[in-house]
């Protein structure tokens, strides 16, 4: 178990990658009247957090939650600390520690936390204490409030974005964890249905290796570290004819990037829940688009309400394409590469989606 006060240097990092994925929705800071900015307002509010496995800084899932405390920190004038979890043996210890230090709330981040009811015991032994997990779900707590999100929506506007894209019409995923893991295997199912999608609309076969949702068997590493495993499994779909593969295994992507440049080919990838082409630039010249899991603004929009002294709220929050808690990034250096026909039917399926005509987890 690790737990620390997170520096300024970290912070300074971490915040220059969400300062431009969350600008519209904060607005510029408040200037005083010399010309620089005002202050956050005091508060002896504290949240928390605990990490899934691996650090803060993985460029993925961990960064873009922890991303929230550190807005909220800097925006809203509240005190953070934070635990990092080296394995799931972790997450009792760290969530413990965080209740000893009296956090006002303190957010579970990944579905990880269902292993041995760690997220269920901890909250049942501690109801004066709020907890949010994040890919999480309730079990009649009154202490626990679950973010949610549909990623398959996203995920289907890339799939069909890849199959659109790709010279060999065979594209590539695969998933951090065992196969187990709803929240990994939910974008794997919608970029599946996606490239279906393009291929029954264009009478085009489109093959996808690494993933087939109605048996829910395909490629995982196994956890979310291995990055050897991650290139492997890369190398594979590769030598199967993959060009544009999609890594949903937080910051495994660089272990794809790595291979498709060893193999000089043109192959590309997709980032995952970052905006991966902004926050890692030495990787955009791969990045088709990223499939975006907002996680940094839902993070702070709870933190924002408790530190205001709204009541503690348990329904779900649930990121949607319609509320933009999950989106395609922008296309970057691809922006000339993707036909102007795709992205006004990328446009035309979102609307799909969200108007329930399109239903992002089946075939045509």
């Amino acid at each position: 178990m690790k737990t620390l006060t997170r520096t300024r240097a970290l912070a300074a990092t971490a915040l220059a990658g969400v300062a431009a994925l969350t600008l519209s929705a904060c607005g510029a800071a408040p200037e005083d009247g010399d010309g620089g900015s005002s202050a956050a307002p005091d508060t002896d509010f504290l949240a928390c957090a605990v990490s899934d496995e691996g650090s803060w800084n993985d460029k993925s899932f961990n960064e873009a939650a922890f991303g929230g405390l550190l807005m909220a920190e800097e925006d809203l004038g509240v005190t953070i600390n934070d635990a990092e979890s080296s394995s799931s043996d972790d997450f009792k210890p760290n969530l413990e520690t965080m209740v000893g230090a009296g956090c006002d709330v303190t957010f579970a981040v990944g579905y990880n936390f269902s292993i041995g009811n760690v997220i269920f015991d901890v909250a049942d032994a501690n109801p004066e204490s709020h907890f949010v997990w994040i890919d999480g779900w309730n079990q009649g707590q009154e202490n626990l409030k679950p973010i949610q999100y549909a990623m398959e929506e996203s995920s289907f506007l890339a799939g069909y974005l890849s199959a659109a894209y790709s010279t060999s019409k065979v594209l590539g995923t695969y998933g951090g964890g065992d196969g187990t893991i709803d929240a990994v295997s939910i974008f794997m199912d919608g970029f599946y249905y996606g490239a279906k999608y393009y291929e029954a609309e264009t009478g085009t076969p489109v093959t996808v290796v690494g993933w087939n949702p109605e048996t829910k068997t395909g490629d995982f590493v196994g956890n979310f570290e291995d990055s050897g495993v991650a290139k492997t499994i890369t190398e594979g779909q590769l030598a199967a004819g993959a060009d544009v593969i999609f890594p949903v295994a937080g910051g495994l992507f660089t272990a794809t990037a790595e291979a498709i440049r060893e193999s000089a080919t043109d192959a590309v990838f997709l980032g995952v829940d970052k905006d991966i082409a902004l926050t890692q630039p030495d990787y955009a010249d791969l990045v088709l688009t990223s499939v975006e899991k907002r996680m940094t603004q839902a993070v702070f929009d709870v933190i924002q309400s408790l530190s205001e002294g709204n009541a503690f709220d348990v329904e779900p929050y649930i990121g949607t394409l319609e509320n933009d808690g999950t989106a395609l990034s922008s296309f970057y250096d691809f922006e000339d590469k993707v036909p102007a026909e795709v992205k006004a039917k990328l446009d035309e399926l979102k609307a799909g989606i969200i108007d329930g005509s399109i239903d992002p987890l089946a075939l045509p």
